[in-house]
């Protein structure tokens, strides 16, 4: 019996001590998480406090410039939108400025989104947006009516901007057309010494005036048409590829060659600040030639949400479009008035195989038409069409035109109707004389030169248009 409770007892020691090691390691492990845990927490609260540090000094530097400027007074009533509201106001308020509100969809400040604001009329001496909010929203003119309704005459607003480039100014300038620009100027960004952002100081003015000075202004150049181009698309013409002066033997390599090498206007300026985001393809065929191919997947759109009008007459094309959500179809011939028309169709194969490039032949008025009732189509009046969309500066306009020898008749009426200058950029296909792929001999479907359609190209870049040359 004691041989046994003695080994029992053993037996128990050994227990009693596995189960103590047991929890001293479970302890161990516990403390060792709880300490790591810890420490990530520390420094994950060390890198916010030193952001925020950051964005305060930021902002404190900032506002005292604008103090010091006479643009903000500390008895100003200050409203703050955007996503950095928080950090905005409680700076404001270590300056001195107590009446300083900010709405943001978080409801740290007060909640509220700044296309549409919780503030009566005029209840605001300054406004400022700081977070880039006024270009990263689908509506920025939404924002800017909503400012306008709450900023008082004679009230500053001051917004920064990731965009440094001309056209992005002035499409912010557009959405403010009652204010007097006081300045702009290129600060250094916030977490990034390398950074540029753009500061806008803005006043509310029922006669805006820009300084003269301002080396951004709009300048407009002579011009009997009734929409003269901005002095900024001049530039951004000047830096757009170079057009072919010679003709090409071979047009479509060139389609492919240009295509690589064709500076979008995307590529050189920042398109927010616009109201809406629009695509025209005027002679569109099919959704594959240009909308699908091309325009959905290589027009850098900067994740812009795009309108897209497809306009193409022929009706084998136009159970296709059916099926294609966010396409408008149109199904008529952009023409210069409101008619009949009728398209000379080549059915002689030998014909088809010397014009190998083109749907149709000349484009003829019903008025002088005598043949088969089978080739009419409804033709309709491209320019007012156009002027019935409400077209403003406020609004991005690509457009691309292939109307088989049509285009000289088109851009004409666009110039006169004052609507030319609404379109952002062109990619037109110019209908020519060319030679045929195996023959010599030019074809007869057009009638103009390839020096016309350079021609044409050439005034349209000189008067302001930012023009690409489509094969």
């Amino acid at each position: 019996m004691d041989t046994t409770a003695a080994k029992l007892n053993g037996l128990g020691n050994i227990l009693v001590r596995i189960l103590s090691f047991a929890v001293l390691v479970f302890l161990a492990r516990f403390a060792y998480v709880i300490t790591t845990t810890c420490s990530t927490y520390d420094s994950r609260d060390a890198i916010r406090t030193a952001g925020v540090v950051r964005l305060r000094d930021f902002y404190s530097s900032l506002f005292q410039d604008l103090v010091a400027e006479g643009i903000l007074y500390l008895d100003s009533k200050i409203l703050c939108i955007g996503t950095l509201t928080d950090e905005v106001v409680a700076t404001l308020r270590d300056l001195g400025v107590a009446d300083s509100t900010g709405i943001a969809a978080k409801p740290s400040v007060r909640y509220g989104r700044a296309s549409r604001i919780p503030f009566e009329d005029e209840s605001f001496d300054f406004v400022f947006s700081g977070g880039m909010d006024l270009e990263r929203t689908a509506r920025p003119i939404e924002i800017a009516n909503e400012i306008s309704r709450t900023l008082k005459p004679g009230g500053f607003f001051v917004v920064l901007t990731s965009g440094t480039d001309p056209y992005s100014l002035n499409s912010l300038l557009a959405l403010f057309n009652s204010y007097r620009v006081i300045r702009t100027s290129e600060i250094d960004g916030i977490d990034f010494p390398s950074q540029t952002i753009r500061e806008v100081v803005l006043m509310k003015d029922d006669n805006p005036l820009l300084p003269d000075d301002d080396p951004i202004k709009f300048k407009r150049r002579k011009s009997s048409s009734k929409c003269p181009v901005p002095g900024f698309m001049h530039e951004l013409v000047r830096n757009a590829e170079p057009l072919v002066q010679e003709e090409p033997l071979k047009p479509w390599i060139i389609l492919r060659r240009n295509s690589r090498n064709m500076t979008y206007l995307p590529s050189m300026a920042d398109i927010s600040f616009k109201n809406r985001y629009i695509y025209i393809d005027v002679g569109s065929k099919n959704y594959r030639s240009s909308i699908g191919s091309w325009f959905k997947k290589h027009y850098p759109k900067q994740n812009k949400p795009f309108q897209i009008y497809a306009i193409e007459s022929d009706s084998s094309f136009h159970d296709e479009y059916k099926s294609k959500k966010g396409v408008k179809l149109l199904p008529y011939a952009a023409w210069i008035r409101n008619e009949t028309l009728f398209f000379e169709i080549t059915r002689d194969p030998s014909r088809r195989r010397e014009e190998p490039r083109g749907r149709v032949q000349t484009v003829q008025s019903s008025l002088e038409f005598l043949g088969e009732r089978d080739k009419r189509i409804q033709g309709f009046d491209f320019a007012e069409w156009l002027e019935s969309l409400g077209l403003e500066r406020t609004d991005y306009v690509v457009m691309k035109m292939d109307v088989e020898g049509t285009e000289f008749h088109l851009i004409r009426r666009m110039i006169e109707r004052g609507v030319m200058c609404l379109v952002d950029e062109l990619f037109l296909e110019c209908h020519y004389r060319r030679r045929g792929r195996r023959r010599r001999r030019r074809t007869s479907k057009y009638e103009k030169s390839y020096d016309q359609c350079l021609e044409l190209f050439s005034s349209l870049r000189q008067s302001g248009v930012l023009v690409h040359q489509w094969w």
